[in-house]
C-alpha cells in the first residue's frame, strides 16, 4: 500500500489541503473543531510529513548544526539535553559534529554544517576560530554555549559566571580553616576565568595561592595531584577546574592512603551527575548546565524571529554545592 499523503488526510477530515498544512505547522487561524479533524484523520491514516518537500516549500531544513568540543565531557551532556529538549518542542532537530576531531583532522568546522543547509548553529564548548564565526553569522544565526571566549559581533553568547563561581568554591575551602589551597588549573578562557577567581579569592585572605596546571580531564587531575602532594609543603584542600579533574584528585588521594576529608579536601566545578554519584557526593560548583542549554536554544529561537536584532551575553549566576568532599584540615579537627 502506498503511504498516506497530505491529500487523503485533507479528504479524511474534510478541510482543504492548505489547512492541514497550517495545523501540522501550528501556525494559522484554525478553529478547535478543525484541527482536532485534522490530527484525529493524521493518527487514523498514521501520515508523516516528507520533510525535504516540507524544506523545499518553507527554505528551511528544520535542523540545527551542534558542534561540541568534547564528546567526554559530561557537562555538555547535561547542556546538550537541555538545548534539545526546547529545540525538539519547536520542531527542531540537532545535527551533532565532533569539533575537536575536526580540528585534529585539519577540517573545515562549519562547512558540512553549511553543505547540509541548517538553519542555524550552536558551539558548545571552546570557540573554534571567534572571526570565522563572525562571518558565518552573517550568513545563519550562530549562539556560543559554555564558552568564554569574547564571541565575534552577531552572535549570542550563554555561559556561567566562571570567575564569581571560582571564588564561591575557593571562600568555602577558605571559611572551613585551610589557607594551603592548590588550584588544579584548565586551559582557555574558562579556565583562565577560574584560576582568577581562585587567586582572587586567596589574595582577599591573605593567602598564597598555589596553581597546577591541568587540562579538564581525569587523568590530568590525577597527575597534577600526584605532584601536588609530593611536595613538602603538601596542600591540604584542591579546588579543581571542573568535576572531571576532581574525580581524578580523588583517585589520586586514594592511592596514597589520604582520606578525603579528613586529610584532604576536594572541591569542583560543573555540579555534572558524576558529582552527585553517592559514593563520590563531590562539592562542587553548580551552573545549571541543563537551562544554559535551554537558554541557548531560545537565543537561537530569537535570533531566527529577529535576525538582525542586538546580539547578547547571557551570564548563569553560579551556586554551591557543599557535599561530601570538603571539610576542615585535620590539624584544626583535632585541636
Amino acid at each position: 500500500m502506498r503511504p498516506p499523503t497530505i491529500r487523503d488526510v485533507a479528504e479524511r477530515a474534510g478541510v482543504s489541503k492548505s489547512l492541514v498544512s497550517l495545523v501540522l505547522r501550528g501556525s494559522g487561524p484554525v478553529s478547535a473543531g478543525r484541527r482536532d479533524a485534522v490530527l484525529r484523520a493524521v493518527d487514523e491514516l498514521g501520515y508523516r510529513p516528507n520533510a525535504a518537500a516540507r524544506s523545499l516549500s518553507e527554505q528551511r531544513t528544520r535542523t540545527v548544526g551542534v558542534l561540541l568540543d568534547d564528546l567526554r565531557n559530561p557537562w555538555f551532556v547535561e547542556l546538550l539535553d537541555g538545548l534539545n529538549s526546547l529545540l525538539h518542542t519547536a520542531g527542531l532537530h540537532m545535527l551533532l559534529a565532533d569539533a575537536r576531531l575536526n580540528r585534529r583532522l585539519g577540517h573545515d568546522l562549519a562547512e558540512p554544517f553549511l553543505d547540509l543547509g541548517v538553519d542555524g548553529l550552536v558551539v558548545v564548548g571552546t570557540v573554534p576560530d571567534a572571526g570565522a564565526l563572525g562571518t558565518l553569522a552573517r550568513r545563519l544565526p550562530v549562539v556560543v554555549a559554555g564558552a568564554r571566549e569574547h564571541p565575534a559581533p552577531g552572535v549570542d553568547l550563554v555561559a556561567g559566571d566562571d570567575e564569581r563561581g571560582a571564588r564561591l568554591a575557593t571562600e568555602h575551602l577558605l571559611g572551613l580553616g585551610h589557607r594551603r589551597i592548590a588550584h588544579l588549573a584548565g586551559h582557555g578562557a574558562v579556565g583562565a576565568l577560574r584560576r582568577r577567581g581562585f587567586e582572587a579569592a586567596m589574595r582577599a585572605h591573605g593567602a598564597e595561592p598555589l596553581v597546577e596546571a591541568g587540562d579538564l580531564t581525569e587523568e590530568g587531575g590525577y597527575r597534577g595531584t600526584v605532584r601536588l602532594l609530593g611536595r613538602a609543603d603538601r596542600p591540604t584542600a584542591l579546588f579543581c577546574v571542573n568535576d572531571m579533574a576532581a574525580i581524578g584528585a580523588l583517585s589520586a588521594a586514594a592511592e596514597l592512603g589520604l582520606r578525603v576529608p579528613r586529610d584532604l579536601s576536594v572541591a569542583g566545578y560543573d555540579n555534572t551527575g558524576i558529582s552527585r554519584l553517592r559514593h563520590l557526593w563531590l562539592t562542587t560548583v553548580d551552573t545549571a548546565p541543563h537551562e544554559m542549554g535551554r537558554r541557548a536554544a531560545r537565543c537561537l529561537l530569537d535570533r531566527f524571529e529577529r535576525p538582525d536584532g542586538e546580539w547578547r551575553v547571557h551570564l548563569a549566576v553560579p551556586t554551591l554545592e557543599v557535599r561530601g568532599t570538603t571539610g576542615e584540615p585535620a590539624g584544626r579537627l583535632t585541636g
